[in-house]
């Protein structure tokens, strides 16, 4: 039996007025709803509703990684500088690393990304091409110092990342894999209940010859991305450098939308292995660097970018895929609680379950129902169960049914 919440113990409590500071409506809806609270300037902490959520879109991603053969790890976000000074990158990342030195005077860093801790492991792991291809994961708290944190969960300081590397022999058997990695996001992101348009970016300071982004259209979008219609050709601003360019496939008129960026996958060629002796002996006999890619999603910012697209004006409107519950139940009186009690044991037995169990207003209830979000809601009330029957309310369509009660606390 999956487990009953009652939503008078639930440590959270929804919110009249959004933060005076918030601007983008997944910032106010997710601080509103009692999913995130604020530590400081971009640093939150995950609340019970927001954290259910995060496990959800982590595990959507678990499967669609797992999928294309990536072995799930975890590595250490504080990391010796060294590691960064053989990189390369120990001054030149942008936004720069949060850099600490311990006791021994010894500098450290809180990793923003983890292309030098993974090459540290595969170069300790990797000596033949019978070792490749290999990818690895996790999904894993970073740190970068930003200079204007804001938005919510969109521009942080501390994050959760799945983060994906892999390794090659040939530059081909890395596009092969690219373009997998490519349809997994698809797959992530459209189970997300998001469209994606996979555009070419800048590599930034992670580098590589070629990279593309995972961008959503919204409104409060802070990536500026052409694309044209005639060929689904899409780009970042940074590469697309002139408003009146003509689509460099097919000639046809580019325009411009706002969106934010949900995810970006790097084709990284040598550039870290050469640096950090990742090497393997190939089947001449001959010792050559391996061959890497990158592919990174923020889980936070993805869940922020979920709300960002899918809300009206009463609340969020979760995809049932990563709603924090499957079913909200709600006991609009004290005479009904022990009914509204027997609805949830029964849903329980397939799904999770939130039960307003609380001594409020039914006109709380709905409100505070509406802002949460949950896809399905069933209430319980005095009117309709004088005669046998639940309301059933679809967050997401706005479609209400009555059901009999006993036929639904009966089924299976």
């Amino acid at each position: 039996m999956e487990q009953i919440v009652l939503q008078s113990k639930l440590f959270s409590k929804t919110r009249k007025e959004a933060p005076t500071d918030a601007e983008a409506v997944s910032h106010k809806l997710l601080v509103r709803g009692g999913y995130i609270s604020q530590v400081g300037a971009g640093i939150y902490s995950m609340l019970p509703l927001g954290y259910r959520v995060q496990k959800n879109v982590e595990q959507i991603i678990r499967e669609e990684i797992n999928a294309v053969g990536g072995q799930e790890i975890l590595m250490p976000a504080l990391q010796p500088a060294s590691l960064w000074q053989e990189s390369g990158r120990l001054d030149g990342m942008d936004p720069p690393l949060f850099r600490v030195t311990d006791r021994h005077k010894k500098e450290l860093v809180l990793a923003s990304t983890h292309e030098e801790a993974v090459c540290d492991l595969a170069r300790n792991i990797v000596s033949s091409y019978k070792d490749l291809p290999l990818a690895v994961y996790q999904i894993q708290a970073k740190f970068r110092n930003e200079t204007r944190s804001t938005g919510g969960l969109l521009r942080v300081r501390e994050f959760i990342m799945k983060d994906l590397y892999s390794f090659h022999a040939s530059e081909k058997d890395l596009q092969d894999y690219y373009e997998a990695v490519v349809g997994a996001y698809n797959n992530i992101f459209k189970r997300c209940g998001l469209v994606v348009r996979v555009a070419q970016a800048d590599s930034g300071t992670i580098g590589g010859a070629v990279s593309h982004e995972f961008q959503v259209e919204a409104q409060s979008g802070e990536d500026l991305v052409f694309v044209c219609d005639k060929c689904s050709y899409s780009a970042n601003g940074e590469v697309v450098k002139s408003e009146k360019e003509a689509c460099p496939e097919c000639g046809g008129e580019l325009r411009t939308v706002n969106c934010i960026e949900s995810g970006h996958a790097f084709q990284l060629g040598t550039k870290y292995s050469q640096n950090m002796g990742v090497n393997f002996t190939d089947d001449k006999g001959e010792k050559k660097p391996v061959i890497m890619g990158c592919y990174g999603i923020g889980v936070g910012r993805l869940m922020a970018t979920i709300a960002e697209v899918h809300h009206d004006e009463k609340g969020l409107k979760w995809p049932e895929s990563v709603a924090p519950f499957n079913a909200h139940v709600l006991a609009l009186q004290p005479s009904v609680l022990d009914k509204a009690k027997k609805l949830a044991d029964k849903f329980a037995l397939s799904g999770s379950v939130l039960l307003d169990d609380r001594d409020v207003s039914p006109g709380q209830k709905f409100a505070e129902s509406d802002l949460l979000g949950i896809s399905k809601r069933f209430v319980v009330s005095e009117r309709n169960m004088a005669s046998g029957q639940v309301e059933e309310v679809n967050r997401i369509s706005g479609e209400t049914k009555l059901l009999q009660f006993e036929e639904v606390v009966g089924q299976g």
